[in-house]
């Protein structure tokens, strides 16, 4: 099992680190991970809130600190910068 790493290693990781999340719906964060638990409820800091527009592109949101609840986590992306690019502008 030389070089295996768990899904928990991988996000351990990431604490102190920036992290993209994706969640089930329409809702995507980016922020500082600050802390984690074994349902992959997190903590995160400096964050900003995605949220797709029905008229296109994405609602923007900056928050101080949040709470995640881990079931509705889709993916995380670690290191990511988030949704918007030249291609997809903040709404």
């Amino acid at each position: 099992m030389g070089g295996q790493l768990l899904p928990l290693e991988l996000i351990d990781r990431c604490v102190g680190s920036k992290i993209w999340i994706i969640l089930k719906g329409d809702k995507e964060f980016v922020g500082t991970l600050r802390g984690f638990d074994d349902y992959v409820n997190m903590v995160l800091e400096e964050v900003t809130e995605y949220e797709v527009n029905p008229e296109g592109g994405y609602r923007v949101n900056k928050l101080e600190q949040i709470l995640l609840n881990g079931n509705n986590v889709c993916m995380l992306v670690p290191g990511g910068d988030g949704p918007i690019t030249a291609d997809a502008p903040a709404a």
